[in-house]
């Protein structure tokens, strides 16, 4: 049996990224694994099912037994919270194929650890402006709108995400996600090339 591609979804924020995994993990037969993080546990999630919930010491043994694929750090007012993903046995495209969802960089990571050709980048894009208009609908919805951040997240995006450093990860493709039906429909049959 010929093994399974891990297929990764990146995009700005405010890309639709989260609706788009969504919908190809009702449509499509896909895996996915479970990250870890460092952060508290907020009410309504369960231990393994939005991440491992582990202690900064657990982590740094997971890193020590050079499990740790890939980590992302942010410091919070709560203090600094990691994101991370663990080579711990739930990925084995023997199994078939893997939809994750991630970072820019944690695509190279995964990438640099599964190999080029194992790990398929879907690079979803919206136009700017329209890119703008979700983030502020999108923030106005929060008890406390914090609009600073959301600028700050805005720029950041528009660097992280460069041409230079799509074309350094080997990212050409780009699916346009102004119409999801529309942005769907061509990455499910790109998907289906790989089946």
């Amino acid at each position: 049996m010929e093994s399974g591609k891990i297929f990764y979804l990146i995009g700005k924020s405010c890309a639709g990224k989260d609706t788009i995994y969504k919908n190809l993990m009702e449509q499509q037969n896909f895996h996915t694994m479970v990250l870890y993080t460092t952060r508290p546990m907020r009410d309504g999630e369960v231990e393994g099912r939005e991440y491992h919930f582990v202690t900064e010491k657990e982590m740094q043994e997971l890193e020590r037994e050079d499990r740790v694929i890939e980590r992302r750090s942010y410091n919070t007012v709560q203090g600094l919270w990691h994101y991370f993903t663990v080579d711990d046995g739930q990925l084995d495209t023997q199994k078939g194929h893997y939809l994750l969802l991630g970072t820019l960089e944690s695509y190279k990571k995964m990438r640099e650890y599964y190999g080029e050709e194992n790990v398929v980048p879907l690079y979803i894009e919206v136009e700017d402006g329209m890119r703008l208009e979700r983030a502020l609908c999108r923030e106005r919805q929060q008890k406390k709108p914090n609009y600073t951040e959301l600028c700050r997240r805005y720029l950041a995006d528009e660097e992280d995400f460069s041409d230079e450093n799509l074309l350094a990860c080997g990212i050409e493709k780009r699916y346009q996600n102004n119409k999801l039906e529309d942005c769907l429909k061509e990455l499910i049959l790109d998907i289906e090339e790989y089946r």
